[in-house]
């Protein structure tokens, strides 16, 4: 429930709205002069009530009920003012209220639904209503937790459409992600931070970098095993994309067993495709459509990420093969289809390379 430890005409002014009572209707129900109630109105934050009427206010929200406080602290919020300083003080900028901190986490757990789903622009709007309306100079440790989660899922978001470096990129959101973590102390966010942060490396091309960073993350306790079998399976994709790649079906074999002991579905059949592809750089088509097929046929998710990194894999083993040449380029054309409807840039430009690559030539495929 809410509470005022400093009444002025603002919040007096926000239980009447509340309350849903005129100003006469109001000036009755506390039992003072409807002149009183109209200078608190004109006056706002300027005014102060006597300590007697400072109690009748006091007394008349807390008998109002949950809906008339939710009201309550919405008003105030919208007003920019809540928990109000004395008369004649600097108003600073607003920290979150307790619903607020509701809402902001129910919005982000929908914006990780939405990107699932890949719907960028609701996702945007829910995690940008809160980053917008806040600063992190203005936020207690819950309010930052939020703001750095955030900020983090931006980074996803930017990264799943290309974004990947830049000053408005996925790179700039997990570094301040990261920096904004470091600063509540919580390790196991801030490693997790740096595994997306060695994704952007390995998505622009600085393979070496980013295989160094995913071998400590592979041992790292900060992280949760699914986290650490991931970074092993990455290890593999950046090795494999470097050309290393008998070296790189055996990480990626290793982290496709984790996966299977973790119950991890979808990360089993992601390593399948990762090491279908791994195969198909090496030459061998056979291992590389048996190891696509299983991936294909076990996957967890219908996201159209997942489904466009799929055939893109698919199509990029069938290319590899003169005489599935064609079926190749049709699958790929489906692929380029789908990654231009849903915005995702990134897979739709490893596509055209791989096609422009169509001669036999092998070549790193994106993430």
């Amino acid at each position: 429930m809410a509470t005022v430890h400093h009444w002025t005409g603002l919040e007096a002014k926000a239980l009447r709205l509340a309350l849903r009572l005129s100003v006469r209707g109001f000036a009755g129900h506390l039992g003072v002069g409807q002149g009183t109630v109209s200078k608190w109105e004109k006056l706002l934050a300027s005014t102060t009530p006597r300590p007697d009427t400072q109690a009748i206010l006091d007394t008349a929200l807390a008998r109002a009920d949950a809906a008339v406080h939710l009201r309550f602290e919405t008003f105030l919020s919208e007003a920019g003012r809540p928990g109000a300083a004395a008369e004649g003080r600097r108003v600073m900028p607003a920290g979150p209220l307790a619903w607020e901190y509701e809402s902001w986490t129910d919005d982000l757990d929908r914006a990780v639904v939405a990107l699932s789903r890949q719907d960028f622009t609701f996702a945007e709007s829910l995690i940008s209503r809160w980053t917008s309306r806040f600063t992190p100079l203005t936020l207690d440790d819950r309010g930052l937790y939020l703001f750095a989660r955030s900020t983090a899922l931006l980074g996803d978001l930017q990264r799943d459409q290309g974004s990947v470096i830049g000053p408005l990129s996925a790179q700039h959101s997990y570094v301040t992600a990261k920096s904004l973590f470091t600063q509540l102390d919580i390790p196991r966010r801030v490693a997790q931070l740096d595994l997306s942060l060695a994704v952007v490396a390995e998505m622009s091309g600085r393979l070496e970098s980013a295989a160094r960073a995913y071998e400590h993350l592979a041992v790292d306790d900060r992280l949760s095993h699914r986290d650490r079998a991931r970074s092993r399976l990455w290890v593999g994709t950046a090795l494999s994309k470097d050309g290393q790649h008998a070296y790189a079906t055996r990480v990626m074999l290793a982290a496709t067993r984790d996966f299977e002991d973790l119950a991890e579905p979808e990360d089993w059949s992601v390593a399948h495709q990762k090491i279908a592809l791994s195969h198909r750089g090496a030459g061998d088509l056979a291992s590389a459509l048996h190891f696509i097929t299983v991936a294909r046929s076990s996957a967890a998710t219908d996201a159209p990420m997942q489904r466009v990194r799929l055939d893109t894999a698919h199509g990029h083993i069938l290319l590899s093969d003169p005489a599935t040449r064609d079926d190749g380029l049709r699958v790929l054309d489906k692929a380029a289809t789908m990654a231009a409807r849903f915005g995702l840039s990134h897979q739709l430009a490893s596509i055209e390379s791989i096609k422009a690559r169509s001669t036999g030539l092998s070549g790193p495929v994106g993430r």
